[in-house]
């Protein structure tokens, strides 16, 4: 949907020879073995109704948050204007967080005779994390190595709503400002260069790396004040993956 060329190292699927617009209904079908995943092997527990409402919940969430994303960037109208940290936040809440960090464990949670409206702190925190997240994959889009993080970087090409050009909005000069609203989402390769290199500018790596640490001293106190050890297990098992991450 936008435009990329790889993923996780490899080439996109719709960019492999004979395959192009047949990708849409690839994932049409795979999308439909997730019901039928979950009637194969759920179907006689008790919680199954609650495992499938989960499922499409999260789905429309998911679906909702590239929406967002996607008419955020629609080709001819470009407009920096709409983006900002509120903006940003909400299409990576639903396009990210919800389906990566709270499906998970909100599954687990179901299988284990919970009921999730008890466990809203719980939902609170792996939302926060997995903005914090996106928020690196930001970053490494721009200053990641290919090799290292599996793709190809095009966020400033693609005029995405990008924590880094939001935070760049945030702290540039007027002159500043005016060069991104008629440089950024251009495909230049040069232009694209120019835009990195307002970033190392404004400092955006150590505004990323105070952001970074703040966020993992407010992971642990949250999750350090859920009365369960065995859910702050998990929750720490979860910041340990992803805190610091150079992939």
């Amino acid at each position: 949907m936008d435009d990329s060329h790889t993923r996780r190292g490899q080439p996109c699927w719709y960019k492999i020879p004979k395959v192009g617009i047949i990708a849409v209904n690839d994932g049409v079908v795979l999308r439909n073995h997730i019901p039928r995943v979950l009637k194969k092997h759920f179907r006689e527990k008790a919680y199954y109704v609650d495992l499938v409402d989960l499922f499409n919940e999260v789905e429309f969430q998911t679906a909702s948050g590239q929406m967002i994303d996607l008419i955020t960037t629609l080709v001819g109208e470009k407009d920096l204007s709409k983006y900002s940290l509120s903006t940003h936040r909400r299409i990576v809440q639903y396009k990210t967080a919800y389906y990566s960090f709270y499906l998970p464990v909100a599954c687990a949670l179901l299988m284990f005779g919970e009921n999730l409206d008890d466990h809203v702190q719980v939902k609170d925190v792996l939302v926060e994390m997995g903005t914090y997240f996106q928020v690196q994959d930001d970053y490494l889009d721009c200053f990641g190595a290919p090799e290292v993080i599996g793709k190809i970087g095009t966020d400033i090409e693609d005029f995405k709503c990008s924590w880094l050009v939001v935070k760049a909005l945030e702290l540039a000069n007027e002159e500043q400002k005016k060069f991104l609203h008629e440089n950024y989402g251009r495909k230049d390769p040069a232009t694209v260069a120019k835009v990195k290199e307002l970033y190392h500018t404004l400092n955006l790596q150590g505004v990323f790396e105070d952001y970074e640490n703040t966020s993992h001293e407010k992971f642990i106190k949250s999750i350090e004040a859920h009365p369960s050890k065995a859910v702050q297990a998990v929750l720490k098992s979860f910041l340990g993956k992803i805190y610091k991450r150079q992939k």
